[in-house]
């Protein structure tokens, strides 16, 4: 999660940028790095190695972990410009792009940024009444057997949560939000051990490892290649953290030169999330085989203890409360600053009305804020309440991001930070990679896209 300088620091604390002094180490780089990798994404990776098989599976996690890894290389160089040590900062991805590349090409990563931002606001709503109906159904399990149905739906808890976001909504931005991101990354560090230790008891259980080289079986061949392709855009969703890597680095302190130090965390992070995921994933699918659920902790391949399992999805929730915050105010602060440079002296953009409750602290509402966050909540409300989906929506989420805030965007600033020539050897190197991503992004576009008309229409 980006840890962004405060609205007014003092003269003391800042530095030569007018902006608070960093105090970053190689420690918090690899929290921060950790922290926002590992999410609800965790949970669709057993379903992921499901479908690709035990080869497959874990080898296209370490691919995608090089990708990862080769695009922080490429972008912490981009940090600053125009030399990556002495240079002058940016403080976000978009400024990046829009010193190396122009604005036009900020226009397009900003849409592209805006629209994973949405789509993840979308799929948290889905995560999240997918766990509070677990819940339910796991109680209900536990008290009549696992033969009843216990069917329950999504709708209702898809409004409450709704309901919920339209009131964290009003919190002014990320300053504001310091204890809400901080117990939503202890929910998501609960929630994936727990996850990850379920799988391993289950295979003791069992007495034998699960699952083929060829993964689950399917009728045909085309719907076996939808099913691959979908789950490469789930590990895909899983793994790059491109759009707020130069916010991270922006915190770290130097000397050492933040290049140097966010390498360093990013390898250690990346080695630390793919052990991770290769647990969650592999015991995942050793224990439930071709009946891989596509949520590891909301599919009941687990009905016992049943305790842990309310434990578990209650973390979730409480993650994603947190979570949709954290995808949500970027866009939030994008919008609101339009509207404010465009329309300086409108009483509806600019004007705030203070409110005394008792108990409760003082309240500042304006206008523009209240209307348009509650219209962009029940917007992501709507669309998951249409397209309920959770392996579906990840999926094309991870695919339609992948290759050109992961990929393209690093590597063409990269280009220009260290004056690469057009086809030598390194650009053709680069280009090459550039391109195999890009094959892969659109493979898994059309696969994750074919997934998800199926499952409306089915």
């Amino acid at each position: 999660m980006a840890v962004l300088p405060s609205d007014e620091p003092s003269n003391d604390s800042c530095d030569n940028d007018g902006l608070q002094i960093r105090t970053g180490t190689l420690k918090t780089g690899i929290a921060h790095i950790i922290t926002a990798v590992i999410g609800s994404g965790v949970l669709s990776l057993a379903w992921s190695v499901a479908q690709l098989g035990w080869i497959a599976g874990p080898l296209s996690m370490f691919c995608f972990a090089v990708v990862t890894y080769v695009s922080s290389f490429l972008l912490s160089d981009c940090y600053r410009y125009p030399d990556p040590v002495t240079g002058a900062r940016h403080h976000s991805y978009m400024d990046a792009v829009k010193t190396y590349l122009g604005r036009k090409q900020t226009w397009i990563c900003g849409l592209l940024q805006i629209v994973n931002l949405y789509g993840v606001g979308v799929a948290y709503v889905i995560t999240t009444s997918t766990s509070m109906r677990a819940i339910q159904r796991s109680d209900c399990f536990h008290k009549e057997g696992h033969r009843v149905p216990c069917a329950y739906g999504d709708s209702f808890y898809m409004l409450l949560f709704g309901a919920i976001q339209i009131g964290f909504s009003q919190i002014p931005n990320f300053h504001n939000m310091e204890i809400l991101s901080i117990l939503a990354a202890v929910m998501s560090f609960s929630y994936s051990s727990i996850g990850f230790a379920l799988g391993f008891a289950k295979v003791i259980g069992n007495g034998r490892v699960k699952g083929s080289i060829s993964g689950v079986h399917t009728s045909t061949t085309p719907q076996k290649i939808w099913k691959v392709t979908q789950a490469l855009g789930d590990i895909a969703f899983a793994y790059p953290y491109s759009i707020i890597l130069i916010e991270i680095q922006d915190t770290i302190k130097s000397p050492p030169p933040e290049n140097q130090t966010m390498k360093k965390a990013s390898m250690i992070a990346i080695l630390i999330t793919t052990f991770f995921y290769l647990c969650c994933g592999c015991f995942g699918y050793a224990a439930f085989g071709d009946q891989t659920p596509g949520n590891l902790l909301t599919g009941f391949g687990f009905y016992e203890p049943y305790w842990l399992i309310d434990f578990a999805n209650a973390c979730i929730i409480l993650h994603l409360v947190g979570g949709y915050q954290v995808f949500c105010q970027p866009v939030f602060a994008v919008v609101e600053r339009w509207f404010t440079e465009k329309f300086p002296n409108n009483g509806f953009v600019n004007n705030f009305y203070t409110f005394k409750c008792p108990i409760l602290p003082v309240l500042r509402i304006n206008l523009l804020r209240l209307c348009f966050r509650t219209c962009y909540v029940i917007s992501t409300t709507g669309i998951a309440m249409v397209f309920p989906y959770f392996n579906q929506i990840l999926g094309v989420l991870g695919a339609l991001n992948f290759w050109p805030l992961t990929v393209y965007f690093p590597v063409e600033m990269y280009f220009i930070q260290k004056k690469i020539q057009p086809w030598t050897r390194r650009w053709i190197v680069f280009q090459s990679f550039s391109i195999v991503c890009l094959i892969v992004s659109l493979v898994t576009l059309v696969g994750s896209i074919e997934g998800l008309i199926c499952a409306k229409l089915g």
